[in-house]
């Protein structure tokens, strides 16, 4: 049922909207150029609606299926799901519930936020069956870092299955600990490939132009970089970043006419909600709507005009976990909104854009942590709970 606290003002605050720039401690050696004719306008994002919306749903669960601390998981053209444990096992789960394993995983570093992450499918996958992952790796000398890698399912009679020819097109710098590593994908309406790479607790590096912690990164399906990415000519990890200043973000995607958004977890508070500009700074660690855990402050967005501000923030946290923008037709009023697990509100969270904007509309209580959410084929929503025993459950209107 909805919420008592949808529409609170300090759920739902806007954001002054910053100038799109960079401060990393000074200029970048490449000027951020502008951006592309090509690209969506402020405008067309949210699809020309506005926040005024009392519409509400109530809906029943159906559970599928429990697991062992899920973490992501992809519908296949028939319907079924491949659904990632955070422990480093990945199951093809059917219509009906049943969860067979698919071998041919990498190994993962488990442990702390680590393990196994997302999983998403190629934009050409019933020609080409290639399924992109991603996980914490072991590094050395006790160092970790996220890796991406694509492999080719192959699905048995029995609906159990393998990855076969898996390759690791992108990795993550190294770092000490096992925080912090966002690796959520996503493919564009150009067929590129997207990842959020948190900045692994460092936060500096997230200011850092030649780092790729702490970024919004944009690369081909191979794992090349597009010659258009904005410091394409900086080179290296410098050449995959798309936007700079990010801490944990934990869900991406793409609305309707091809803004790219995505939410990441503040400190002690101040989670965020953003859309993402090419070249664009969010400012973290130098600016933030919350402060650190030990108590010290963290200067607001507004008092840096220089950097992005957040279309909207929440304070209390709603630790904001998995995203999608629903497009369906059993939930009509959640179109082009978007949904937004939340761990330590234990909800579900809808959120509109309009233009650069966001606000929360309303919120579900749902009793468990929600790790990831999908919209189903025929427009249910289907939820991931986090943790030991975290079910796969489907939701449909009442």
């Amino acid at each position: 049922m909805s919420s008592p606290f949808a529409r609170i003002a300090l759920f739902t605050a806007l954001a002054v909207v910053g100038t799109p720039g960079i401060a990393c401690g000074g200029e970048p050696a490449d000027p951020i150029p502008s951006a592309q004719a090509s690209l969506p306008s402020a405008t067309s994002c949210g699809g020309g609606r506005s926040f005024d919306d009392s519409s509400t749903h109530t809906f029943d669960e159906t559970p599928i299926a429990t697991l062992d601390e899920p973490w992501a998981m992809t519908f296949l053209p028939d319907g079924t799901l491949l659904v990632t444990e955070k422990g480093g096992d990945l199951h093809h789960v059917t219509t009906d519930g049943e969860v067979l394993d698919v071998s041919g995983v990498p190994e993962v570093a488990y442990g702390g936020q680590g393990g196994f992450g997302d999983v998403v499918l190629h934009p050409d996958f019933e020609s080409n069956r290639l399924v992109y992952l991603s996980w914490a790796a072991p590094g050395s000398v006790g160092t970790r870092g996220a890796a991406v890698g694509r492999a080719r399912l192959d699905l048995g009679p029995d609906g159990s299955g393998a990855l076969v020819d898996l390759e690791v097109i992108w990795r993550q710098a190294e770092a000490r600990g096992s925080g912090h590593y966002g690796h959520r994908l996503a493919f564009g309406p150009d067929g590129l490939l997207w990842i959020s790479s948190g900045d692994r607790r460092k936060r500096d590096p997230a200011q850092d132009p030649d780092s790729n912690l702490g970024k919004i990164l944009r690369l081909r399906d191979d794992g090349g970089v597009p010659d258009d990415n904005p410091f394409s000519a900086r080179g290296g990890a410098g050449a995959e970043i798309w936007s700079l200043g990010h801490r944990n973000p934990l869900g991406i995607a793409f609305d309707p006419a091809g803004c790219l958004w995505a939410h990441e977890m503040g400190p002690a508070h101040g989670d965020e909600l953003n859309r993402i500009r090419r070249g664009a700074n969010y400012g973290w660690p130098e600016v933030s709507n919350g402060d650190h855990y030990n108590g010290d402050l963290i200067p607001d967005h507004d008092t840096r005009p220089d950097l992005q501000a957040p279309a909207a923030w929440w304070v209390p946290a709603i630790s904001p976990a998995g995203f999608v923008i629903y497009d369906g037709a059993l939930f009509p009023s959640w179109r082009g909104d978007g949904l937004i697990g939340g761990l330590s509100s234990r909800t579900i969270v809808r959120v509109r854009m309009v233009g650069d904007d966001a606000r929360e509309l309303e919120r579900f209580e749902m009793g468990r942590r929600i790790r990831e959410l999908e919209q189903g084929p025929d427009g249910s929503l289907y939820i991931l709970e986090d943790g030991a025993g975290g079910r796969l459950v489907r939701l449909r209107p009442r």
